[in-house]
């Protein structure tokens, strides 16, 4: 047994040791900010609180018949009601649903169309209330007048500006005494409130919501940003809504190839746009993963296994997979994100701000203030309802 001096007979405590402590300090909590950084720095800033930006849209080429009743009969009548009746000219070609048929409209009165039935020797189908009239082109008189002037207003849209800010206060004593790991209290402090706040900027940049009543703020009213799931509204599917399939009730239909690119195909088709991001949480990340699972070949020589998609190339686009803690588990949002900017209100990015101490401290405060703009909401769409 061994009598001399050694480490656990140095006393209690053992106070005759030097203490050893590592200079790292581990930090677990998350604070990724994937969007953000796959979104990059805006090229530009806002200039007021409330930032707004114009959108237009071409005249629309899609109606939809708005009549229970045909006379004579749904193959033969030539008199259609529409929803939309100044949408259409004398001259138009039109094709009803996904029939083979093609009318001529001979003339428009309010929201009554005559039509020519069968037109070019097409074969006339059954009509059907709710049925999509797709305008294929007009066709002019040679030497005909010029046609009345038709155009589109354009649009203002708008969201506001909202403050992102955390306290810093370190007493003189604490900022002069030394400390493991930190060679500057107040440094420490000012980087950690940052990166709190940007893990906080992403999150309402995704479920941020404005409020009902003064969104512009006041002297007791909050002023905050609308997100990506409130203002995407065009494009708002769900298993067994807007033509998507429909695999059990809601909340029940696991996210399938299938699925998303039935909502990817739905965009496509109301939209120039151009989905380039699948934003999504961790349960439909996994999901997306099983995409390729039963395709999956394993090379018994490889040490390393696979199991991860990171680019979804489909039909209607070729999608970078974003992986984001704070998408909601029952969603997947499909972003062109060329049309998504995250803006600084003009000179308020994220900074310290040293403010007068009245003792013996250093004070201050992180802030900054930002904005979504999000251009041609129907150019994105947001899958809810899915099995989480």
């Amino acid at each position: 047994m061994f009598t001399g001096k050694a480490t656990y007979s140095a006393g209690v405590g053992l106070p005759e040791l030097v203490e050893d402590v590592s200079d790292v300090i581990g930090i677990v909590s998350p604070f990724e900010t994937a969007l953000l950084d796959h979104l990059g720095d805006a090229k530009r800033s806002a200039s007021s609180t409330i930032h707004e930006w114009v959108e237009d849209a071409l005249l629309p080429n899609t109606d939809t018949i708005n009549q229970t009743t045909f006379t004579p009969s749904a193959t033969s009548t030539t008199s259609v009601t529409v929803a939309n009746g100044s949408r259409f000219r004398i001259g138009d070609q039109v094709r009803p649903g996904e029939l083979g048929e093609v009318m001529l409209v001979t003339n428009v009165v309010g929201n009554t169309l005559t039509v020519q039935r069968g037109y070019g020797g097409t074969t006339a189908g059954a009509l059907a209330n709710q049925m999509t009239l797709h305008i294929l082109g007009n066709a002019a008189l040679e030497g005909g007048a010029r046609p009345a002037a038709r155009f589109t207003d354009r649009v203002r849209r708008a969201n506001f500006a909202q403050i992102f800010s955390a306290g810093v206060e370190v007493s003189g004593s604490m900022q002069a005494a030394s400390a493991h790991g930190v060679a500057d209290e107040v440094d420490y402090q000012k980087q950690e409130r940052i990166r709190e706040l940007l893990r906080d900027l992403e999150n309402c940049v995704i479920n941020g919501v404005a409020p009902a009543t003064d969104p512009q703020g006041s002297g007791t009213a909050r002023r905050s940003m609308n997100g990506l799931l409130s203002i995407i509204q065009t494009n708002e599917l769900a298993p067994g809504i807007g033509g998507l399939p429909d695999g059990g009730g809601a909340g029940d239909d696991e996210l399938t190839e299938e699925l998303l690119n039935a909502a990817l195909r739905k965009i496509w088709e109301g939209s120039s746009g151009g989905v380039d991001t699948v934003l999504v949480g961790g349960a439909q990340k996994r999901r997306i993963n099983e995409f390729i699972g039963s395709s999956r070949r394993y090379d018994g020589d490889e040490s390393t296994f696979r199991d991860g998609v990171s680019v979804y190339e489909s039909d209607f686009g070729v999608c970078r997979v974003v992986l984001s803690r704070w998408v909601p588990s029952d969603a997947l949002v499909l972003l062109d994100s060329s049309r998504i900017s995250v803006l600084p209100l003009s000179g308020r990015s994220f900074h310290y701000k040293p403010l007068a101490a009245d003792g013996d401290s250093e004070v201050g405060m992180v802030i900054g203030e930002y904005t979504l703009e999000v251009l041609n909401e129907s150019a994105h769409g947001v899958l809810r309802q899915l099995a989480a």
